[in-house]
Order: structure tokens, then sequence, then C-alpha cells
């Protein structure tokens, strides 16, 4: 699906949460440009509109450019000849920064600061360090028609890019040497300065087997996403904190059921390093799958987090039923988004994919209250022809115990 249709494909429980938040009051005091992000030569500028066609693509300068490489897995095809394995192949992305651009953002990270109110004192001055270090992703230039090289695990290799008009570039590589189910194995570029974040994580899936799709925001971690202060406190100051309980959920879930973890976020992928760093420290290693999008304002992150979020996770998912069909699917998400929505309807276009579905109840958010979100109604149109014991709604993550030990039986 057109990236562009997923942003403006805004459902009644999206226009429901920006009403009930007011984010289009908030994202009107944000600063509007807060970085150089398009401040880039007119070369690389019109060369990026051919993306992995560009004959100016050059290779990235370690000394001026850096690349993040996003963890992946690599699955066997099985639409081609179903009977007769496949070489392992994946979806290889990256994405191209400008290293020490040397923006100066104080103005942004004093309207944040204004915007959720923090006063002034020494606890100011501390949550302003921390909101500059996390804001740098959003506002460093990116570093569009470039391309980097990675070793893969059978030493071969292998050019990605180069990126296109977001400095992102995707592309799939097949005949990946052969590994063990859940195998995960570290993919480092050439050379190794370029990636500030270490190599990247590519985790091996056969064709059968459990598989984990969860939300992230507000499912697994604190991010308040009805309210636009929640969202900024939660991405620019506060520690990020999971779900009470849902760690030791997932570690049941890892033991019991052995899944390929897919974290999937409406986030833009300049939280990646955050996330990623998060995740690896409460919840299973996986693929954290984001929005290709960059976001040189403020307003635009918070809309990327509450439109066309379930047109979004739809077509991911149905990407990923493209890569493991066989596989046996447990979704997890929560009810301040549209993840009921976009779970029923890939229960009812994939008959007998989805085993279960978990949904939180998320009611400790003030902007949830007066909304219909948490209504038995919701949940009963949202799933809708799917039978009753495929999905359920929770409060404490300790009700799900039970059920998951059930589905090791399925």
């Amino acid at each position: 699906m057109d990236k562009s249709r997923q942003v403006m494909e805004v459902t009644h429980t999206e226009r429901e949460t920006r009403s009930a938040g007011d984010f289009h009051e908030i994202e009107e005091l944000l600063p509007k440009h807060i970085g150089s992000r398009w401040n880039i030569p007119f070369l690389d500028n019109m060369g990026s509109f051919l993306s992995t066609l560009n004959p100016l693509a050059r290779a990235v300068d370690p000394d001026k450019e850096e690349v993040w490489l996003l963890d992946n897995t690599a699955y066997r095809p099985v639409h081609i000849y179903p009977h007769q394995p496949q070489p392992f192949q994946a979806h290889f992305t990256a994405a191209y920064f400008k290293r020490y651009t040397g923006k100066d953002w104080s103005k942004a990270v004093a309207s944040i600061a204004d915007t959720i109110g923090l006063a002034d004192g020494e606890g100011r001055a501390q949550a302003e360090k921390t909101i500059a270090h996390r804001l740098k992703p959003f506002v460093e230039t990116i570093a569009p028609a470039r391309y980097v090289d990675i070793k893969l695990p059978n030493g071969a290799v292998v050019k990605l890019g180069p990126g296109g008009r977001s400095a992102v570039s995707s592309q799939v590589i097949v005949s990946i040497q052969d590994h063990k189910d859940a195998d995960s194995v570290e993919i480092s570029a050439v050379p190794s300065e370029v990636t500030p974040h270490g190599p990247m994580l590519t985790h091996f899936a056969e064709p059968e087997g459990w598989l984990m799709v969860s939300d992230i925001d507000d499912s697994i971690k604190i991010t308040m996403t009805p309210s636009p202060i929640g969202i900024l406190r939660s991405t620019f100051v506060s520690d990020p904190t999971p779900i009470a309980g849902m760690p030791e959920l997932y570690a049941q879930i890892a033991t019991s059921l052995n899944p390929t973890w897919f974290y999937l976020s409406a986030s833009p992928y300049n939280l990646y390093p955050f996330l990623r760093t998060f995740l690896h420290q409460y919840y299973p290693k996986g693929t954290t799958i984001l929005r290709d999008a960059s976001w040189m304002d403020l307003g635009g992150f918070l809309a990327s987090l509450t439109q066309g979020t379930e047109a979004y996770k739809r077509s991911r998912i149905e990407e990923i039923h493209g890569w493991l069909p066989r596989r046996k699917v447990l979704c997890v998400g929560d009810s301040t988004q549209s993840d009921p929505e976009a779970y029923g309807d890939i229960c009812r276009k994939y008959q007998g994919w989805v085993k279960a579905v978990f949904i939180r109840k998320v009611t400790d958010v003030a902007e949830m209250k007066d909304t219909d979100k948490n209504k038995d109604e919701r949940f009963e149109k949202a799933f809708r022809d799917v039978p009753r014991e495929i999905w359920r709604t929770f409060e404490d993550p300790k009700e799900l115990y039970e059920a998951v030990e059930q589905l090791k039986g399925l």
C-alpha cells in the first residue's frame, strides 16, 4: 500500500483520539522546523529520486556519515516450491545520516520542555539534556544517495542501497547462509565504523512454528498515546518504562511457544535506536518494524502515532504473512489506537493463520475516559466474524498465563 495513503486514512478511532487529546492544539505550539534535514547537496537531492537506480550514488564516508542497520528476520519462501526447502532470504533496511552537522536545536528543546510543563530549576536543566540527546535523530541531516557494504554470515560482501528521498534503503537479499530456527546472527557494515549503534541482528525463522506480532506503544511500553503531552514526556524526558507485568508475560511466551518476534510501531524510524535499546533490555529480541518516514517537525511526529496507524499496521502484517504464511500467530496490542480493528481485519483475511489475539484495555490515561475505546461494543465490532475463542481483552497480564499455556496444544 502506498505510504502516503496510510497517513491519510484516518479512522473514526483516530479522529476520536486526536479530538479527545487536543492534538491539533498541541501540534500548533511545537516548532515547525527543528532541523536541516533537507539541507543536502543538489546532486544528492536530485539523484535521490532515482533511488536504487541512482548513477551518482556514493559509498558512505565514515568520517562524515553514518548508517543505521535495522534488525531483520530471514525466512524461506514457500510459495514457489512449497515442498522443496528454499534458501533463506531477508529484507535489509538501512538509514543514512550525516555526522556532526552541528545544528543548534536549543529552541526546540526549550519548546518541548515548556509544552510538557517543566518548571525552571535544576530538574529542568537535566531534563533538557535528556531532551537534546533524544531529539538528535530528528534534527540531523539525512544522507540520501549513499550505499554501504555489509558482510553476510557466509562471508559474502553485499551492497545495501543507495537510499532514496528519505535516505532509507530496503532490499531483499537471497541465499543467506543456513542457520537453525531461532538462531540470531550479527551482520556488520564494512567498515564497521560507519554504524555507531553497532551491527544488526538477523533472526532466522523456518516456515513453521509460532510467530509473535506485538505492538509497542501502550501495549508493552508506557507511551500514553492518547495524550500528546504524554507522548512527548515519555519519548523525550522519562526513562522508557515497560507496562507492569508484560516482560514476565513475554518471558513465558518465549519459553512456552518459542516464537519468532516482530515488534510493530507507528513511530518513525528516528526512534529506532531508542526503541531497540528498550526492547533489548526488557523483551525477547526480534525484528522492529517502524514507519519509513522521518520528521523534521514535532507535529509530524505526533501525527505519525495517531493518523493512519490502522492501515499502516495492517499492511505490515500482510507483509509478514507473505514471509511466514505457515506460522501460527499470536498478536498483542492495546485499546488506545486501532490495534483491535487491524488485527480483526487480518483474522478475517487470513482465516486460521492467527490463533490468538490479546488486547490490553488501557484505563490509566485520562484521555481514554470519555471515549468508546474500552467498550465491549467496540471490540465486538472490530472482531466481527472472528471466533470468540481467538480474541480476548485484559488489564492485568497475569490474566493471560493460562491462555498462553493452552496455546501450546495447538
